[in-house]
């Protein structure tokens, strides 16, 4: 007799949870999410989309009362005007509907296109606009919309009269020819259409439009176009037959234009690229680059960006490195494929490899003083390759590096240390600021400091333009992570930014606000929170502000370390001042404001209750909640969650959280599932919706269906970290044994990646559980040591010595170290039945471990399932594959610690002919055979 996969979700359930539905599968698809959140301008409405089942989206307007003003299914991702009169958003099929059509072999370019929406909140009026190639609104004003769509190809064909012969076909509109613009003006809907436009842009500020065009009809239309919004004016700045046109950017006024023109119309492998400049007033773009001259002997790269200062007295744009010539000549036959890695070069082959677009695209940063006769500097080179200016680049100073030096070394450190120094855009003048400095290096906003973290000497400095000065600020005071557990070095947690004038540095430590005096090096306390355990940090409402306003209140985060609560505060820094103004047993988000209005967007969490939008002053006094993205969460068995404490084997204090079933009865024996990483406790207040994890057990799904789920922190010691997970994990599971009501003998645990490391590990010492999933698992340290993260091409050395595996050293240093904390060397004491996921396509932790668990385990007869999703990478992300995973880690566990019956997929596996067909789900009764 077999039964449904429905009979296997409902199994054991107590007739308690009857009243309330429990999570299935197949509830997944119900859950929402709720992405693209934005408020307008002015604060009065919020419009955001809801993704059902990571299917279709469905949009939603509203004031910021919360009532609904307009909602439009199948829509997403909608921006609003920056004078908040309209709601801009696209419009998609429905996602069951494109598959249908899928599976009927239609072509590609017969499938849905996507649509604009145009929506006028005062009048409730709906525009749509068919075949959508993509679109661009003005950023910091309003009034019109630009867009490209995509028309159906004309087939006819042109006749020449006089010689009556048939001509070329028409132009047609493609990636190369491009697509026809049209730039809509939405109070009256009228219209303009440029014909084959390449690329577009909207000025930031100014009321100007560029774009580039290959031509109407006649190759005399294709150029580069300045269309004036203010006078309705429309002027030629550039004209070439066939060019190539790149990097098109306007000044923020939009009265400057910089470009690079490709002339050549032949294959040649080094392009004789040009760059360009049009300023207002100017009849066409002048060359500052042409192809007769260069700068250094190097040309204007067609990849990198073309930039202006806030002020527009410099445009910043870069010069291509050499070119590596190809013999085009040689025979596909004729060419040597050899890869020949070198014991010394600065980056391991395979690094090279994954970097190598990149490279082949790298270009050296470089100026035109528009203001000092358009002068044109290169300002990064081989000696500074890599360059940072202030965020407005009005600076005359520019902070550049090189970390080349030590790049080899990185493959072991896993640090990326450089050498800085301060270069004068004007001069091309260079003041050493640091050598081998690892950690973050910035600028601040107007040039005139450089500061950061160096990780070595755990300390925050400061550097003087003015006096050249260097100055650690933090030298011996603790402004980096107290819990750091690892041989590497700890990092910082952070700065707030600068106040005017550059009066201060704010510096957080743990849990304070720390007022820096560049100058001096003095320093002054300004939030109270470690007498209290409570983290302060300052929430930036104003992108556009560079600088802290000390003369206005700041408003802050609060997290509460104790209980796990989170809030927010107001702080005035002339009275030091600090007033709580929100907080509550719920995560808060990071708020944002209205550019216009003191109206704020933001996010409760807990839990039991759902991330929904809300709005408030700035006070939060008014606060009131605008979306219900979940009501059916009310239908269903829940669970809740609590901080739980015990003691480790080292005598280390740790805390936890452990979820409950919603109908939790203290008398009942529950059975449990342990899942755990590192240190997780600080999020005890997220919610957890119903999803198809690609990695993890979901909270809510296994507590609806009468299970306990414990995540226990783990403090590490070097060089033990298998050794760590037991003397936390095990004396925590212990410890709520001995409350009464878990089932000591249906225990299981869960984990991937670190978390699956750990539990082959713990498998090895302990018989506690009685089955366990561990996700790419590494369980040989030694072979592992040796891999490739194939995602970045970087040797895996530096995990192992110095960060997450905590060894500390190398296997020639430390043998005994790797041996010991490898799970594969203790393996036949493994008795605990397996559920093994590893994919072939992992670019963090190498297949082959997976493997390596698998095999040792099958050799010894020991019960064992791996599971490879073909193609995919660390976690499986294709929506298919994360549901089969699901599914079959429940029944994994179902079958071990509820007593349901074993899935065909255990009992006989998957054979590969079966494979993609018979999937093994249906549940066997009676005895396995």
């Amino acid at each position: 007799m077999r039964y449904s996969i429905l009979t296997a979700v409902m199994f054991c359930v107590t007739a308690i949870t009857a009243q309330k539905k429990i999570l299935d599968h197949g509830d997944f698809d119900i859950w929402n999410t709720i992405e693209n959140e934005t408020i307008s301008t002015d604060g009065a409405y919020v419009m955001y989309d809801l993704e059902r089942g990571e299917a279709d989206h469905f949009l939603k307007l509203r004031n910021t009362n919360g009532n609904l003003i307009f909602s439009y299914d199948r829509a997403e991702g909608g921006v609003f005007t920056y004078d908040s009169k309209y709601a801009i958003f696209k419009i998609k099929a429905w996602k069951d509907s494109v598959i249908e059509m899928k599976r009927r072999k239609v072509k590609k370019n017969k499938l849905p296109k996507d649509s604009i929406g145009i929506y006028h909140i005062e009048t409730g009026k709906l525009q749509k606009i068919a075949g959508l190639k993509s679109m661009k609104l003005p950023e910091k004003w309003s009034g019109f919309l630009a867009y490209q769509i995509e028309t159906s190809p004309n087939k006819e064909k042109s006749k020449d009269t006089t010689s009556n012969k048939k001509s070329k076909a028409i132009k047609k509109e493609s990636k190369k020819n491009g697509y026809h613009l049209i730039l809509r003006e939405l109070a009256t809907a009228q219209q303009d259409t440029f014909k084959f436009v390449t690329d577009y842009s909207f000025a930031r500020k100014g009321r100007v439009l560029a774009f580039t065009t290959t031509g109407k009809n006649k190759e005399d239309d294709a150029g580069v176009y300045v269309l004036d919004l203010q006078t309705r004016s429309l002027k030629k700045v550039h004209q070439a037959k066939k060019a190539k046109y790149s990097q098109l950017a306007l000044s923020e006024s939009g009265s400057k234009l910089g470009f690079i023109v490709d002339p050549d119309t032949t294959k040649a492998q080094v392009r004789p690229t040009e760059l360009y400049f049009w300023n207002k007033g100017m009849q066409m773009a002048e060359a500052l680059i042409d192809k007769a001259t260069s700068i250094n002997s190097l040309r204007p790269s067609s990849y990198a960006s073309i930039d202006f200062s806030k002020d527009e007295s410099k445009m910043f744009f870069g010069l291509a490195k050499p070119k590596v010539i190809r013999d085009t000549s040689l025979l596909k036959e004729e060419i040597v494929n050899v890869e020949v890695w070198t014991y010394d070069e600065p980056r391991l082959y395979t690094v090279q490899e994954m970097q190598l677009k990149n490279d082949t695209v790298k270009a050296y940063t470089s100026i035109v003083h528009l203001d000092k006769d358009n002068t044109i500097m290169q300002l990064a080179n081989m000696d500074y390759p890599e360059i940072q200016m202030t965020e407005d680049m009005n600076s005359n100073f520019a902070l550049v590096s090189n970390g080349e030096p030590y790049m080899l070394e990185s493959q072991w450190t896993g640090r990326r240390a450089r050498d800085y120094a301060v270069m004068n855009v004007n001069t091309g003048q260079t003041e050493e600021v640091a050598k081998k400095l690892s950690g973050r290096v910035r600028l601040n906003p107007d040039g005139n400091f450089v500061y950061g973290y160096d990780s070595m000497d755990r300390s925050w400095f400061i550097y003087s333009m003015a006096t050249n000065e260097y100055k650690p600020l933090t030298k011996g005071k603790v402004f980096y992570n107290e819990r750091h557990d690892s041989p590497s070095q700890p990092s910082p947690y952070g700065v707030a930014g600068w106040t005017k004038d550059n009066r201060h540095l704010l510096i957080y430590d743990r849990y304070d606000i720390w007022a820096f005096d560049p100058n001096t090096g003095n320093s002054e306390r300004l939030t109270r929170g470690r007498e209290n355990r409570i983290v302060y940090r300052y929430l930036d409402l104003d992108r556009e502000e560079e600088y802290i306003d000390t003369k206005e209140n700041w408003l802050l985060s609060m997290f509460d370390e104790k209980d796990k609560s989170s809030g927010y505060a107001s702080f005035n820094f002339r009275r030091k001042k600090l007033n709580t103004l929100l907080s509550g047993p719920y995560r808060y988000s990071t708020p944002v404001k209205a550019e216009k209005a003191d109206q704020l967007l933001f996010t409760r969490q807990s839990f039991q209750e759902f991330p929904d939008l809300r709005t408030a002053r700035l006070n939060f006094k008014n606060q009131k909640k605008i979306s219900n993205a979940n009501p059916q969460q009310a239908e269903y068995n829940w669970g809740t969650i609590e901080k739980f404490t015990w003691t480790s084997l080292d005598g280390i204090e740790l805390e936890g959280m452990l979820v409950k079933p919603e109908n939790f009865d203290p008398n009942k024996k529950y059975p449990m599932i342990v899942n755990f990483y590192e240190k997780s406790a600080d999020g005890l207040h997220r919610h957890r919706a119903p999803s198809p994890g690609r990695s993890t057990i979901n909270y809510s799904f296994y507590a609806s269906r009468g299970y306990l789920i414990f995540n226990p922190d783990v403090h590490y010691r070097i060089g033990y970290p298998g050794e760590s997970a037991f003397n936390c994990v095990i004396p925590g599971v212990t410890a709520l044994i001995e409350k009464g009501f878990v089932d000591k003998d249906n225990i299981g645990v869960q984990g991937h990646s670190w978390g699956g490391y750990q539990i082959a590990y713990l498998v090895t010492k302990t018989d506690i559980f009685k089955a366990a999933e561990s996700g790419a698992p590494v369980p040989n340290m030694i072979s592992a040591y040796g891999g490739i993260r194939w995602w970045t091409g970087l040797s895996r050395q530096f995990q192992y010595e110095y960060t997450q595996s905590r060894i500390g050293g190398t296997p020639w240093e430390y043998p005994a170290r790797f041996i010991e904390n490898s799970p594969i060397f203790n393996i036949d004491k493994i008795n605990t039945p397996l559920l093994i996921m590893h994919n072939d396509a992992d670019g963090h932790v190498p297949w082959y471990q997976g493997i390596e668990f698998f095999v040792s385990l099958r050799r010894l007869g020991k019960p064992s399932w791996f599971l490879n999703y073909n193609g995919e990478p660390h976690w499986p992300l294709k929506r298919q594959n994360r549901v089969d995973f699901n599914i079959r880690m429940a029944q994994f566990f179902d079958y071990y610690l509820k007593g349901a019956p074993m899935p065909a997929w255990m009992d006989r596996g998957v054979p590969a002919m079966e494979k993609g067909i018979n999937l093994g789900y249906e549940l066997l009764s009676g005895d396995r055979e």
